[in-house]
């Protein structure tokens, strides 16, 4: 089981918002670059970029910053961004400045037809992100709900070719209340590709009980709140994540 630290950008900062909302963003770091440095010297084995702004924009706005983390990185770990990334052009940038990864989330709902140019076009290289409520997925950063069933939309991206799905449970994100372990594990058991899960990791009991269906198609987990406020040490974590895999 992975743990990966989250950085996500606002303004060039590192923030964290809790359930989405931009106005209700918490500052944890001026330097997102010396923050990805932390991570790595913590025993990260993969980090997870968001660029909150571009996610709202519909382009990147984080570039500077992106490109700094990706300087300090220098291809050690492998490295995934999502937030405004709706056209190949941005994937190919992003891919050639040494992003492993591009998260395309809404623009996979609204524009399926670009999620499956974009596995055509970056085999290997496109996960897909699925954020939903009590089984519904959302878009725009979490102002609708749609009427699309999670798992139905997640198998049909699998056909596509996606490397994987990161899973949020928009009703947890930021609030230290624990992972939606039940909704994320029916997802994986449907799924071939791996599931990534996201939103409530709060402390070493959520791990241990990600840890417990890890061999449902779970391959890791996003942490962000929790490591900046200090209730997951992240390094005791993913040691423990690593002595308890099956």
């Amino acid at each position: 089981m992975l743990l990966i630290p989250a950085i996500d950008l606002k303004d060039g900062q590192c923030v964290r918002l809790r359930q989405g909302e931009m106005e209700d963003a918490t500052v944890f770091s001026e330097n997102p670059a010396a923050m990805a440095e932390h991570w790595l010297a913590q025993g990260a084995r993969r980090l997870h970029l968001v660029d909150l702004n571009g996610a709202f924009a519909g382009k990147p706005k984080n570039l500077d910053a992106i490109k700094e983390i990706l300087s300090v990185i220098n291809h050690e770990i492998p490295v995934q961004l999502g937030g405004g990334i709706r056209d190949l052009e941005t994937i190919e940038q992003y891919l050639d400045l040494g992003l492993s990864y591009v998260i395309i989330g809404t623009a996979a709902v609204k524009r399926p037809g670009f999620l499956h140019e974009a596995c055509d076009a970056f085999p290997g290289h496109v996960i897909v992100g699925l954020d939903a409520k009590e089984g519904k997925v959302a878009v725009d950063g979490w102002s609708k709900i749609t009427g699309h069933d999670v798992v139905d939309l997640a198998k049909r991206f699998e056909d596509y070719g996606v490397e994987a799905v990161i899973y949020t449970d928009i009703g947890r994100d930021g609030m230290l209340n624990g992972v939606n372990i039940e909704a994320t594990v029916k997802l994986a058991q449907h799924l071939h590709v791996p599931v990534i899960a996201s939103g409530g990791i709060t402390d070493l009991e959520d791990v241990r009980r990600l840890c417990d269906v890890e061999d449902e198609g779970i391959m890791g987990a996003i942490t962000g709140r929790a490591i900046y406020e200090g209730t997951l040490d992240f390094t005791e974590a993913q040691n423990l994540a690593d002595d308890l895999r099956p």
